[in-house]
């Protein structure tokens, strides 16, 4: 690593930026009262359940929760302490709300340990504390690796300083804590800390002739000193061992798949915008292989690569989670920006000038992403306009309406049928239902095929490859003696005679809220669509 510098810091470089680049990434989530990110409404359904034990027995009629050691715990262990100061809504924003600032940190904070100095290229990294991961609403993942980012810099700092011992003993119970939050943060952070050793142990093996003595022999040592990292192995065999886990793993090397991934790792609602952020972002790493006066660090390009390496090797589907390629592209991205550094021949008006556009450009994808909140918060509020019409502990089948196209806005509604589990103590047919994946499972017979996640979405035509059903069909077959009310979100066209026996209590365009008053199942319908 380079050794310190000892000229004045830039604007840039000073602590103070650091703590406002960090505040800055909050400003998107100040104005919702809930987080418009697509799956974080289910979770908080859960979460509801979480804390309702006990207090509300028709609760555990519909729902099964049961506490075990699973690597996918963050917010459902923060949530415990927050919901008791803040209650759970607003507990769960303020969990939310740190996610972004920790990342922006993390990234921060790697690379003064890596160059000596932040940057100017870094800040060009910053928009991707709200990649395509966040806006998912991943939290636990993206609350482990925003812990992650920060652990990787507590570990070069460490090594940095020689106090190796004192890493071990803290990385101990630090990477099992990083493990119950989210088994992905701990894997990237495995990944990480094993390139930087790798690095360090081959630069300390300058000198040395031969291919065995350069890489091989530092490469077993570099393994030796991440064992501090190995114990959640352990904790891993005993998790995926258990009779009741479930959950499979598939769809190995979707090319297309991991081609669109990378396009989109801004993805929030503008296409142009986002894709023409991304662009930007890629033209910057190509400034660092084409530009004389700029260049990569060895450490964080090899720990990019490394990253790279695991998103080209996931399958999409890792023990039953979706999306688990995607989720690592944007932090490779990361990296590989951080990784970027001006060489000595930059002129401080050149690194200025770089620090300017990358803040622009920092600055500029927030103002978008405050905006969008803004615009799907409104969403929100419009669709809960109907909460107040279900009665405390109704049981409630919703049906939201998408297209079979992936459309780059998501309407964001898809798990907004929980808010009535979190406020009206209702049943929702969101809920995912994976044992072993999660600590809840749905357990209400009587819904049949409508209990769980993906029953809630509804199309006009059956959709290739999806569960998803038609709206037609879902309308006629749903078992009407197991539900009080149905709720249709922006559904599909569908033809009103599928409505017979349910009275409409509440409406908002699109949006509509149904009593159902005669239990007689509906002939099926003569269409699929």
């Amino acid at each position: 690593m380079p050794a310190q510098p000892t000229t004045k810091l830039h604007w840039w470089q000073t602590r103070l930026f650091v703590a406002l680049a960090a505040l800055a990434a909050t400003i998107p989530l100040w104005w919702p009262d809930i987080p418009p990110l697509v799956d974080l409404p289910g979770h908080m359904g859960r979460f509801r359940v979480q804390l309702s034990q006990g207090r509300h027995p028709h609760l555990a009629g519909w729902y099964d929760f049961h506490w075990q050691v699973i690597g996918n715990l963050g917010v459902d262990l923060l949530i415990e302490p927050m919901a008791r100061l803040f209650g759970l809504e607003f507990g769960v924003k303020l969990i939310v709300i740190f996610i972004p600032a920790l990342t922006v940190a993390g990234l921060l904070w790697i690379a003064r340990e890596v160059h000596g100095r932040v940057p100017a290229t870094a800040l060009f990294a910053l928009p991707l504390a709200y990649g395509y991961p966040f806006q998912f609403g991943f939290v636990n993942f993206a609350l482990s690796m925003a812990i992650a980012l920060n652990l990787f810099a507590l570990w070069l700092r460490l090594a940095r300083l020689g106090r190796l011992r004192l890493r071990a003993a803290l990385f101990v119970p630090a990477s099992c804590l990083l493990w119950l939050c989210h088994t992905f943060g701990w894997g990237v952070l495995g990944v990480l800390a094993f390139s930087a050793e790798l690095i360090r142990r081959h630069d300390a093996a300058i000198g040395e002739r031969g291919f065995a003595r350069r890489w091989a022999l530092p490469a077993v040592r570099a393994g030796l000193g991440c064992l501090p990292l190995a114990l959640p192995i352990a904790l891993m065999i005993l998790w995926r061992s258990s009779d009741h886990v479930t959950g499979t793993t598939g769809d190995w090397f979707n090319w297309a798949a991991k081609w669109s991934w990378m396009i989109m790792i801004l993805r929030d609602r503008w296409m142009m915008f986002d894709v023409a952020s991304t662009v930007i972002i890629y033209l910057i790493l190509l400034k660092g292989v084409r530009d004389k006066r700029v260049e990569y660090s060895r450490n964080l390009l090899l720990s990019a690569l490394f990253l790279l390496l695991v998103f080209l090797l996931l399958p999409r589907v890792v023990f039953g989670s979706a999306y688990a390629d995607m989720r690592l592209i944007p932090f490779a991205v990361a990296i590989a920006l951080i990784a970027l550094r001006p060489r000595r021949g930059l002129s401080v008006r050149g690194s200025a000038t770089l620090a300017a556009l990358g803040l622009a450009f920092f600055l500029v994808r927030l103002g978008g992403t405050t905006w969008s909140y803004v615009l799907y918060d409104r969403s929100y509020d419009r669709a809960l306009a109907a909460l107040p019409h279900i009665p405390v502990g109704a049981r409630l089948l919703t049906f939201v309406g998408r297209s079979c196209r992936d459309e780059w806005a998501y309407s964001r509604l898809e798990h907004i049928p929980a808010m009535a589990l979190v406020r009206r103590l209702a049943y929702s047919n969101d809920q995912w239902s994976m044992p072993g994946g999660q600590l809840l499972t749905t357990r209400y017979y009587a819904s049949g095929r409508y209990s769980h996640d993906p029953s809630q979405m509804v199309t006009y035509v059956q959709c290739r490859r999806e569960l998803w059903r038609p709206i037609a069909r879902a309308l006629a077959e749903f078992p009407r003696e197991a539900f009080d009310y149905v709720w249709l979100l922006q559904p599909p066209r569908y033809d009103p005679a599928l409505l017979r026996g349910l009275t409409p209590v509440w409406r908002d365009g699109s949006h509509l809220l149904l009593r159902v008053d005669d239990r007689r199942p509906l002939s099926p319908p003569s269409e699929t669509g």
